[in-house]
């Protein structure tokens, strides 16, 4: 069988490795001229995004890369902790959450794919599907060699994100991305006192938004400031110093932010509706294509989709059988994901009164309700591939 996967990111490039393990021919075109390239800053993977690359094969790779992390601690704008938890695992795991670059990601299971015989054609993107038609190129295009891949190929695997273009073919009148009230800016400071001990993942909820850190093993602070703003700002292009203004009243976001070294990105971030057409018997969408649930759980996600196809091609007995149970077994745990990342973007947009009462509330009950909340999500084991 020969499959063609839209997007060289980290969807695209997990469901390469994936499918050549059951024997596929995979080629991989991905728009950006290096898809391992600086796109993006850093991530963290959960135990459950950890068993599937161990079921890819890359769990060795990716950790070497990265860094791993022990616990995570919820903090208030003025210092208060307001929780202390595991972080992405559950308590008596023994596996340990990674935090690692992007780039590095992608890399490693791009290298991978190589290794097991994938051909990655860079640089080539699909054509926008006509509008009020849902195929082919707009007119006036002219199909390019993905376009041509697409069209012959037996599977066709839309991995290319929010604003996905195998999601369009698929269904040209489906839902569309929209603001989330939240902007993003990421970058790296040098060390300071006030980031705290290695191996821990700090969230400080702010007055204007949420601001996450973490002390890397060279002594650097890894952050991401969240911002607010029921607007979607026309470019999202602050400096540190901007961002430390932001950052007035919460002294340890200021401090980290005061002493930054480089940004490494900025994004709007956006929500997806529920994609009521996730595969039609020959094309099926991963990844934030399919479900962009959030919550610091994208990465995971798609690597658990890149198995979880991969095994649904290896047990059906034709292909709309395969991508038919792959799409039920997926859609409600992505669901429930997708659900659970509301309620923490909504805590990262809270207004004052909202946050005094979760400021109250969190102490009492945040980490005796994180078992009980985030272990079906932790417990997840993908399954063994070839």
């Amino acid at each position: 069988m020969e499959a063609v996967v839209i997007g060289g990111g980290v969807a695209g490039a997990a469901s390469a490795v994936a499918l050549r393990r059951i024997g596929l021919d995979v080629t991989v075109y991905e728009a950006y001229p290096d898809p391992a390239g600086p796109v993006g800053a850093f991530l963290s993977l959960a135990v459950n995004g950890l068993r599937a690359l161990e079921s890819l094969g890359c769990l060795d790779a990716v950790r070497a890369a990265g860094f791993e992390v022990d616990r995570q601690r919820m903090w208030s704008g003025r210092g208060k902790r307001l929780g202390d938890v595991p972080r992405g695992r559950t308590a008596d795991d023994p596996l340990r959450s990674v935090t690692l670059m992007r780039a590095d990601l992608v890399a490693a299971l791009r290298a991978e794919a190589v290794r097991l015989g994938a051909r990655i054609v860079v640089g080539e993107r699909l054509a926008e599907p006509e509008p009020g038609s849902g195929q082919g190129p707009t007119d006036g295009v002219v199909a390019g060699p993905a376009d041509e891949a697409v069209a012959g190929a037996d599977l066709v695997i839309g991995a290319d994100g929010l604003r996905s273009t195998v999601r369009r073919m698929l269904d040209p009148a489906g839902p569309r991305p929209a603001y989330a009230g939240l902007y993003g800016v990421a970058g790296i400071s040098r060390a300071v006192p006030e980031a705290g001990p290695g191996r821990t993942f700090n969230m400080t909820f702010g007055r204007r938004g949420a601001f996450a850190h973490l002390p890397a093993p060279d002594g650097t602070v890894w952050w991401s400031a969240q911002l607010a703003d029921p607007v979607a700002p026309a470019e999202v292009k602050l400096d540190a110093e901007e961002l430390a203004e932001l950052f007035a009243t919460e002294p340890v976001p200021r401090r980290i932010l005061g002493a930054t070294e480089r940004i490494d990105a900025a994004t709007l971030f956006h929500v997806l509706p529920p994609v009521p057409r996730r595969q039609d018997g020959r094309c099926v969408l991963v990844g934030d294509a399919a479900h962009p649930v959030g919550a610091g759980q994208g990465a995971s996600m798609a690597l658990e989709d890149a198995v979880a196809l991969a095994l649904a091609l290896r047990a059906a007995p034709d292909l709309p059988a395969a991508l038919a149970a792959f799409d039920r077994e997926r859609s409600g745990r992505a669901g429930k994901l997708a659900r659970a990342a509301t309620a923490n973007r909504d805590a990262k947009t809270a207004g004052p009164l909202a946050s005094l009462v979760r400021n109250a509330v969190m102490p009492l009950v945040f980490t005796r309700m994180y078992t009980r909340s985030t272990d079906w999500l932790y417990e997840y084991r993908p399954g063994a591939l070839p």
